[in-house]
């Protein structure tokens, strides 16, 4: 099996979907009256030591697949990139969260609630990206060589029989002579 790197469509799809739901909690609440906008900071700050945790982590996954590592638990590296994966998609669409809920807001800046909503979500808004960034090289920090498993394309060819074997050879004669002794 193969790890595939994540393809660019799913974090705009994120984005997309972060970007609606966002402009649709930002409405609600602007319609409502109620304090629904807004990221406290100590989600940006955990949200970046996050990230700055999980690249650490695949830089260590790195260091392996190089050889500057002798020894790894392999688990440790899968959970790795599923971390930095996840990290990448779960914040493109906190980008766009933050970032309607930001856009949103400037319509409003004179008044000191949306200035303070404006102010958070663009601080998350970049966190964010950022993350989304620390996701990607995660993802491609944690590459690792192919190993002699089944996938690597020297074992493939070395698999393959050049001759045929004496079972197969006997096989064939005795198909052989059961086709030619057919009335015609």
């Amino acid at each position: 099996m193969r790890a595939r790197r994540t393809p660019l469509v799913h974090y705009l799809v994120a984005l997309v979907l972060g970007l609606m739901g966002g402009a649709g909690i930002s409405e609600l609440g602007m319609s409502t009256r109620t304090d629904l906008m807004g990221v406290p900071w100590l989600v940006s700050v955990l949200l970046f030591l996050l990230g700055a945790a999980i690249l650490i982590m695949a830089f260590q996954v790195h260091r392996y697949a190089k050889g500057d590592r002798k020894e790894m638990d392999l688990r440790f590296a899968v959970n790795v990139l599923i971390m930095s994966k996840a990290l990448g998609v779960a914040c493109a669409a906190l980008l766009g969260w933050y970032g309607s809920q930001a856009l949103i807001s400037m319509g409003h800046a004179d008044a000191p609630y949306y200035t303070r909503v404006m102010q958070e979500c663009l601080v998350a808004s970049l966190v964010c990206l950022i993350d989304v960034v620390a996701g990607a090289v995660g993802e491609w920090l944690c590459q690792l060589p192919p190993d002699d498993g089944p996938e690597n394309p020297e074992r493939r060819k070395s698999s393959r029989r050049p001759m045929a074997d004496a079972t197969d050879t006997a096989d064939r004669a005795k198909i052989k002579a059961n086709s030619s002794k057919r009335p015609g």
